[in-house]
């Protein structure tokens, strides 16, 4: 006669991990953004849980992005994302309000080299004519957001230095110094990741979701005279914009 062994139902430890999600979620909303949580032992010993079960829901909350670990330095809660609204100005055109935040910026490269049969065709000018090359990194509340690669035509802001652009608005000092108005810029977006120089500069992982934007300037002279290649960390700037309809929307 065979008997039939009855195993206990095997006990799938998702409520003690949701109700560690619990707590974290309400650490989350009552804490200001970039928060530190406590560690993972502080935690288990709080909760009365395991370790293993505390990892597997912070882990859970960092994929969702409500948290952010840092090597070496800890867990924390995601910081604030910074808005740049496009505000529907014209039918054809966006305007560009100010981005939230102070920002500031630390130059990495500042070069002048000659434009080359390619740029010299973008920017109007011969071949040999210098083109400024500027790379810096652009900073708010002591933390990297993009990287921004400026070129403009170096005839156009004679005796740019490195330091004119670590802070201010740059176009304001175009229009102030050098009597550059800026008015239109053909603008692209599109998604990448990071790669390993990007991540180092950026303090993100590497392959970690960042915005491309590229952009070509003109002036009130239809002269173009700036062209911008830039990165922005995919878990820190937001872009929104507000949309005008009419009778031909689709």
């Amino acid at each position: 006669m065979s008997s039939t062994i009855q195993r206990a139902p095997r006990n799938v430890p998702t409520a003690k991990r949701d109700r560690v999600r619990g707590h974290i979620l309400d650490v989350i909303k009552n804490a200001a953004p970039g928060s530190s949580l406590a560690s993972e032992r502080d935690l288990a010993d709080t909760l009365g849980v395991s370790r293993p079960t505390v990892r597997a829901a912070i882990e859970e909350l960092t994929r969702e992005g409500l948290l952010v670990r840092h090597q070496g330095r800890g867990t924390f809660t995601s910081p604030h994302v910074i808005t740049q609204e496009l505000a529907g100005a014209t039918s054809s055109a966006l305007a560009v309000p100010p981005a939230e935040g102070t920002w500031t910026s630390r130059v990495v490269a500042f070069k002048t080299l000659p434009a080359g049969s390619s740029r010299a065709t973008r920017f109007g000018i011969s071949a040999e004519a210098s083109l400024r090359r500027v790379t810096r990194v652009r900073i708010v509340e002591d933390e990297p957001i993009a990287i921004e690669t400026l070129e403009l035509p170096a005839l156009l802001v004679p005796r740019l230095a490195a330091a004119d652009l670590e802070s201010g608005n740059f176009y304001q000092l175009l229009r102030q110094r050098y009597g550059i108005i800026v008015a239109e810029a053909l603008q692209t977006m599109e998604p990448t990741v990071a790669n390993p120089e990007q991540a180092e500069l950026l303090e993100v992982p590497v392959y970690a979701p960042l915005l491309r934007i590229e952009r070509t300037t003109r002036d009130t002279e239809g002269r173009v005279v700036e062209h911008a290649q830039s990165v922005y960390r995919g878990d820190r700037y937001r872009i929104t914009s507000k949309l005008r309809f009419d009778q031909t929307s689709g």
